[in-house]
């Protein structure tokens, strides 16, 4: 399927049997918002992924990539989504309460992991309820399902790889510019970026519309074009590997490629033995 869907071709596709819509909104200041979102009202049909418990390893984990959202090992990754009802059979569209900043993990985390049929709600759920669409309360009862993946080769980056001297590598920090900058920090442990990190936001890849939806493909080719992303592929972060599979789902829809550091600048901050680059 596709990488975007519309609200359109959910509304026609809620019935599909293999269809598994996933509620994946979650907020920095404020963690258990999400669920309480999800049980206001969501998409029919819709379950929830709580993005710090089902989408990162808890605590982290011996030898993986840490920082606040640490990467999941392939166990805990079939279990949830197992649980979810996902299998090979099963088309996914992950949806938030927006643009896909953080429906883009769940689209990135699953493609990693071999199963290429999910996609993200183009707009989420604020435009589905712009266009008065309808929400529901109700839990789904959810058969389980036997979830069978593997980690794809390269798709994840590590701290250890991103050290070493290459001047041929491209990497792309996807956080608002001031915090690129090294401006301000209220998050992680220091502030400013990789050195010879390129700012490239993941805000830039929406439009500027009240329910903002991903760029054009032709938009987003010319804009990651301009940062070196035709000739190198790159590798992307954020702070802790979330926002960061926005850029890499714009990526993909303007018909390039990219990776992700998963530890981000919350794991490369954290070590005082790393360098930093302000400015």
């Amino acid at each position: 399927m596709d990488l975007l869907v519309s609200t359109g071709w959910l509304a026609e596709h809620l019935d599909d049997a293999f269809l598994r819509v996933a509620d994946v909104r979650w907020y920095l200041p404020a963690p258990a918002k999400g669920r309480e979102q999800y049980a206001a009202g969501h998409i029919p049909g819709a379950v929830f992924f709580d993005l710090d418990r089902d989408l990162a390893a808890p605590g982290g984990r011996p030898g993986g990539a840490q920082g606040r959202h640490p990467w999941p090992s392939e166990e805990q990754v079939a279990r949830v989504m197992g649980a979810a009802g996902i299998d090979a059979r099963t088309q996914v569209v992950a949806y938030d309460d927006g643009g896909g900043s953080i429906a883009a993990r769940l689209w990135y985390l699953l493609q990693a992991h071999g199963h290429d049929r999910v996609a993200v709600l183009d707009g989420g759920i604020a435009r589905w309820t712009a266009e008065g669409r309808p929400l529901e309360t109700a839990v789904p009862a959810v058969a389980p399902r036997t979830f069978r993946g593997a980690l794809r080769p390269g798709w994840v980056v590590t701290k250890e790889e991103l050290r070493l001297p290459d001047p041929q590598r491209l990497v792309f920090d996807a956080r608002a510019p001031e915090r690129y900058r090294g401006e301000t920090e209220s998050i992680d442990p220091r502030a400013g970026h990789v050195p010879g990190a390129v700012n490239a936001p993941f805000a830039k890849n929406l439009t500027n519309d009240p329910q903002p939806v991903l760029r054009p493909p032709e938009e987003l080719r010319a804009h990651y074009t301009a940062l070196g992303a035709e000739a190198r592929e790159p590798i992307v972060y954020c702070g802790s590997g979330v926002t960061a599979c926005h850029d890499l789902l714009a990526l993909r829809r303007a018909g390039l490629n990219g990776r992700l550091y998963a530890g981000s600048w919350s794991e490369w901050s954290s070590n005082p033995d790393l360098p930093v680059e302000k400015g």
